[in-house]
């Protein structure tokens, strides 16, 4: 890995995306992005990319673009989660341990060796259910953005969940679905929860949002990330990760939740690192889609981190 190569601008960054190569699991039709390395000593970099109205793989184009532009060589691994982008989009109620059952079998047999795994917002969520199942395949953590740790440690019950994922898989949540992935609505929710800085709002971003929600099945995934089936006490599990974890934070972090409202971003970084045996954190600019918003700060952290491993 080159040592501190100087940031690409963002008008330069590389746009040129990766095929979609195909794999299956439990008889399911699951899609991936490879970007090769030409050496076989680089650890492998597998994405998680956040759930919600149009959102997939394409989350990390920018990532991915900047990461090469600089010139480091890791392979990433790029999937689509079942349920989003070219996956297929069963009518289920998805949770963490059965993303977490896909990531599984996706490293033990299209990766084939141990990785970094970077989760973006609640898929944090997701690594800790495979963790919690299997963790040799893993050798380290990065957190963009992760929740609110109030919001980490106070479960949903299960019949709330119940009834929201009900009310949702209705006529009702249908009509919600098409209203949601308007052009309008997408703009005005990226503003009032995900970036700070309105004028990264893009085209790009957009336009990738309303081509991945155009299909009416990818509402499932959405419908089980509102129903809250990923809201659990995860305190414990998360005391429990052996493996060293970077938590990145914005320096403008809100969440989405009202039990983290009144959490600023020192306070979120500093229960993380209390919890989180081999913790690191990190603090840039930008609020809550770090890897979309600022980019080249991202990677460089990321870079950091991973330099650890390969020293």
């Amino acid at each position: 890995m080159p040592a501190n190569p100087a940031p690409t601008p963002q008008t330069e960054r590389i746009t040129t995306n990766a095929p979609s190569e195909f794999y299956t699991w439990q008889g399911y039709r699951c899609a991936y992005e490879l970007y090769p390395s030409t050496r076989d000593s680089d650890i492998p970099l597998v994405l998680l990319h956040p759930i919600g109205v149009g959102l997939s793989r394409y989350f990390w184009h920018r990532f991915c673009g900047e990461w090469r532009q600089r010139g480091y060589e890791n392979p990433i691994y790029n999937p689509d989660l079942l349920g989003c982008g070219e996956s297929e989009m069963p009518r289920v109620a998805y949770t963490p341990a059965d993303w977490a059952g896909q990531l599984q079998y996706f490293i033990q047999t299209v990766v084939k060796k141990p990785v970094i795994l970077l989760a973006q917002g609640a898929e944090f969520t997701l690594a800790l259910a495979l963790l919690q199942h299997d963790s040799s395949m893993i050798q380290g953590l990065v957190l963009a953005g992760p929740p609110a740790w109030a919001v980490m440690t106070q479960e949903t019950p299960t019949w709330q969940q119940k009834v929201t994922w009900n009310l949702l898989d209705s006529v009702l949540g249908s009509a919600f679905y098409r209203y949601a992935r308007r052009r309008q609505f997408l703009e005005s929710f990226s503003e009032r929860q995900l970036f700070a800085d309105a004028s990264k709002i893009d085209a790009q971003w957009l336009d990738t949002l309303l081509d991945g929600a155009v299909n009416p099945d990818s509402r499932y995934a959405v419908f089980s990330f509102l129903a809250g089936f990923w809201r659990q006490d995860y305190e414990k599990a998360i005391a429990s990760i052996s493996l060293p974890t970077l938590v990145v934070v914005g320096e403008k972090a809100t969440s989405i939740s009202r039990k983290g409202l009144s959490e600023t971003p020192e306070q979120r970084i500093a229960q993380y690192l209390k919890h989180l045996p081999h913790g690191q954190a990190r603090q840039i600019s930008g609020r809550n889609v770090l890897p979309y918003e600022s980019t080249a700060e991202f990677v460089e952290v990321v870079a950091d981190f991973v330099r650890q491993f390969e020293s």
